[in-house]
């Protein structure tokens, strides 16, 4: 056997087949440490490798950065491996937002940034139309834009910057050539998320728009269409950016659910905002009520009742009360309504949270069962990413058996196409709504 092998040897030999340097998979080969960046541990590194972008602060087991902290570091795990470049937010719980894979410096960042938002302006164009010119032009992780939030209302362009890396010199510029690129805004307008800034540490953003059309007057209040109604919109006022561009088709959906099972007497719009769902049911029914706490939310969904006026066939009211409150004693003085929305804000903000907020959802179904109509249109959402569908689902079955009702579920909804979901980023999905209607 050994001449077997001396023969073999001599063949490949003969071939030209000499044994080449041993090939090392790419994972495996070591890479030295970062001069300057941050080491994070294996949970983290694991996470990465899956697809996910954020790293908390307590998977950062080593820092070597200086003072003050760049706005990009490069990231290894515990082996020295790189994983990639980050924005590094020290004083956040997500101190770390992944970039790429590659190593990349201050100026091939910004290159990557256009390209990217390019491209989200380039998937979204296709859902804008006459009926529908507002809408999510870039969704953070979910367009490789980690921090990075922009929506379109018609002529005007919102941003917010969420992460303290969005702020390094050169950012804002790259951000606004795109826009004035890609869109036919008249002003493009930096709207900052206070409670993210703290958390952030960062600076309080200027007053003044980011850039305005030349010959144009810089402009914070306009109108914008959604599904073909007429909505009014303040840059200064309002939750998120201003509006809830993410359930857009949901509203369609709940008018037209309605519309099919006949459910069409009352409907009854609770946590209504600036009037949504209000506004698209009132299409369809006799009469609506929308529920808030907020005076001025209501005082622009009167506005926005006005703009609509001949487009709607119901009579519609607003009631200034807390959402729990009101439907107790609604609930216990035997109203009745045909159609009921359940749009609360987000009841959980931490995975602590998640208990008490299953409270809430399921008080608020009970009241809104124990009010429904035989055949009645049940539409209810959660913003909460951390209450998963099961979670939410089990808060209406339960609600469901102290009722004595027997529900059915005819759909499944989540946030409108420019909200992307990545199966990798699970924190993308966190609207969830449940069309059913109850026996």
């Amino acid at each position: 056997m050994k001449n077997d092998r001396k023969e073999e040897k001599s063949r490949k030999t003969a071939r030209g087949d000499r044994p080449g340097p041993r090939t090392v998979p790419p994972q495996q080969v070591k890479a030295a440490p970062p001069a300057t960046g941050i080491v994070v541990s294996r949970r983290a590194a694991d996470r990465l490798r899956q697809g996910h972008v954020w790293v908390y602060a307590s998977d950062v087991e080593g820092a070597n950065v200086p003072d003050p902290p760049p706005p990009l570091v490069p990231v290894a795990d515990s082996r020295g491996l790189l994983l990639g470049t980050a924005l590094y937010s020290p004083a956040s719980q997500i101190a770390l937002r992944m970039v790429s894979r590659d190593a990349l410096n201050h100026d091939a960042w910004l290159d990557l940034l256009a390209v990217r938002l390019r491209a989200a302006i380039a998937r979204r164009k296709p859902l804008l139309d006459k009926d529908n010119d507002s809408c999510r032009l870039c969704f953070s992780e979910a367009d490789e834009l980690p921090g990075l939030v922009i929506d379109q209302y018609g002529p005007l362009a919102i941003v917010q910057r969420l992460a303290r890396g969005l702020l390094a010199p050169g950012t804002s510029e790259a951000i606004v050539a795109v826009l004035r690129n890609e869109l036919a805004a008249k002003t493009i307008v930096e709207r900052p998320d206070p409670r993210i800034r703290e958390l952030e540490s960062l600076p309080p953003a200027g007053n003044e728009p980011l850039w305005t059309a030349k010959g144009s007057k810089p402009r914070t209040q306009t109108k914008f269409h959604i599904n073909g109604l007429t909505f009014h919109y303040n840059a200064e006022a309002g939750q998120k950016t201003g509006a809830f561009l993410d359930q857009r088709l949901n509203y369609a959906a709940a008018r037209d659910w309605a519309l099919r099972l006949g459910a069409t007497n009352r409907a009854l719009d609770v946590c209504c905002y600036q009037g949504g769902f209000a506004l698209h049911l009132a299409q369809v029914c006799r009469s609506v009520t929308g529920i808030d706490s907020s005076h001025a939310s209501l005082e622009v969904a009167e506005q926005n009742l006005t703009a609509n006026g001949p487009r709607l066939t119901a009579q519609v009211d607003w009631v200034e009360a807390d959402a729990f409150a009101i439907l107790r004693d609604w609930a216990d003085a035997g109203q009745k309504f045909d159609t009921i929305v359940l749009d609360p804000p987000a009841f959980a903000k931490s995975k602590r949270a998640v208990e008490g907020a299953l409270r809430g959802y399921k008080e608020l179904n009970l009241r809104a069962l124990k009010m429904l109509t035989p055949g009645g249109l049940l539409v209810t959402c959660s913003c909460s990413h951390h209450v998963g569908w099961a979670d939410l689902e089990g808060a209406v079955a339960s609600a469901a058996a102290d009722a004595g009702r027997r529900v059915r579920l005819l759909e499944r909804r989540g946030a409108s196409p420019d909200h992307p979901v990545i199966l990798n980023l699970p924190e993308t999905e966190y609207l969830k709504c449940l069309v059913l209607e109850a026996e």
